[in-house]
Parts: structure tokens; C-alpha cells; sequence
């Protein structure tokens, strides 16, 4: 199997207040949506695709856990203003927001909760990591 991702699936409980925060507060465009999923590009060739609990459970033949889901999604940036400012967006449009701190590890992070609950680190990772996951610097 190669090696990549092409899919990251949430199901989340309302598609419609999940829409309002990622499209209508963040600004994201869908590639695909229904009442039932929201289908957002959010890398190349990597979608997040956010589908209704009773769509998620149907397609997989199990219901989703509750609780904090054990799994962060990141976004990684080239400054901590940068991490700061994007903590504040959220924050403006409704998300509990945990600071950006500086970490033993190098970096500088903080997060942000989605209407679901699942959490986001909006970072800046040192390094060659930190490389690797930033887009190009456009000219």
C-alpha cells in the first residue's frame, strides 16, 4: 500500500452547525456537500470529509464514541503571529480555544475545539518537520 492519506471522515452531529463554523465562520470552500456530508479540500489530493453521525454509522456499520475524540488534527504555520491569529479567528466565531504556548519540544502551539468537540493544534513546528508541512512560499 502506499503510503499517503486521502480521506479524514468525522462524524459529526449536526451538518448544518458544522457547516456554519468551517465554511461560513473559517472561510473554507467545500468540493462536494449534502445534508448528510461536507466534503473540504484541505490539502492536495486530501480531503476532510465531515458526515453526519447517521451517514458515518451507516457507512461503517458502527456507531461513533463519544466523548473527546483521541486524535488532534493540526495546522501548522510559519510564525507564532501566525498561530495567534488564527487562535483568535476561532475564537471569534464560537471555538473553545486553549492559548499557544512555546513547548519543550521547540515548537508553539495552541488549540481550538470544533462544534464536535474535535480538537485542532495550530502550530509552528521547528526544524525539517516544520518544513516538510508548510506549503511553498509563494513568489
Amino acid at each position: 500500500m502506499e503510503q499517503r492519506v486521502s480521506f479524514i471522515t468525522l462524524a459529526v452531529a449536526n451538518v448544518t452547525r458544522t457547516r456554519a463554523f468551517y465554511v461560513d465562520g473559517l472561510g473554507w470552500r467545500p468540493i462536494f456537500e449534502s445534508e448528510e456530508v461536507i466534503m473540504l479540500p484541505v490539502a492536495e489530493r486530501v480531503i476532510l470529509s465531515l458526515w453526519s453521525v447517521a451517514g458515518f454509522t451507516a457507512e461503517i456499520g458502527a456507531a461513533p464514541a463519544s466523548g473527546i475524540a483521541p486524535i488532534t488534527l493540526s495546522h501548522n504555520l510559519a510564525t507564532e503571529a501566525e498561530v495567534d491569529a488564527v487562535l483568535a479567528e476561532a475564537e471569534a466565531i464560537g471555538a473553545t480555544v486553549s492559548r499557544a504556548t512555546r513547548r519543550e519540544w521547540g515548537g508553539y502551539s495552541g488549540y481550538f475545539a470544533d462544534p464536535d468537540g474535535f480538537r485542532w493544534e495550530i502550530a509552528v513546528n521547528p526544524g525539517e518537520t516544520g518544513e516538510f508541512v508548510l506549503p511553498p512560499a509563494s513568489s
